[in-house]
């Protein structure tokens, strides 16, 4: 499924976002950028250590905050590591709409035509999907009507029930 707004599109997709090659993958990060376990581990695992080394010389960086790497061997050109929050931690959706806004803001200042985000923090960190789903879609077709650019968003889902929800979401949006 895909729709567009202004100059931008966001399409839908389920599948493996390490085999996605637009200019950048967003890879759901721990603030430490430690690439030990899901899709960042997924990412690593096929992209190759270099992308960990990068991620090392970075450093800390904080939860709803994100930097850019290269793709090693993957198809994207770049990385952009966004560290969403753990449930329970306070300030969920704040932090959530910050990491991925950040991430877009990343993609404008590289000029960057294409973006491919999983759903963060649904995974590991336990934030529920059902929340995730509109509130990313809300950032994304608010920064695109924003700033009016000629990007194409991809969310690339890895369950049926995940598409699911963002089709769902993406079809209330105008």
């Amino acid at each position: 499924m895909s729709k567009s707004f202004y100059s931008g599109k966001i399409t839908l997709l389920q599948g493996d976002i390490t085999e996605q090659a637009t200019d950048a993958i967003v890879n759901p990060a721990n603030e430490f950028l430690q690439h030990g376990g899901g899709v960042a581990f997924a990412i690593v695992s096929k992209g190759g250590f270099e992308i960990q080394k990068e991620s090392n010389k970075i450093g800390h960086t904080p939860v709803g905050t994100a930097v850019i790497t290269s793709a090693g061997k993957l198809k994207a050109k770049h990385i952009i590591h966004a560290v969403g929050p753990k449930m329970g931690e306070g300030q969920e959706d704040e932090k959530l709409a910050s990491a991925t806004l950040n991430s877009l803001k990343l993609a404008r200042e590289n000029n960057l035509k294409s973006i491919a985000f999983p759903a963060i923090s649904t995974g590991i960190f336990g934030y529920p999907i059902e929340r995730c789903a509109p509130l990313m879609l809300k950032v994304c077709v608010d920064f695109l009507m924003e700033n009016n650019l000629d990007l194409e968003i991809v969310f690339c889902l890895w369950t049926v029930k995940d598409y699911d929800q963002f089709e769902n979401a993406l079809k209330m949006k105008n």
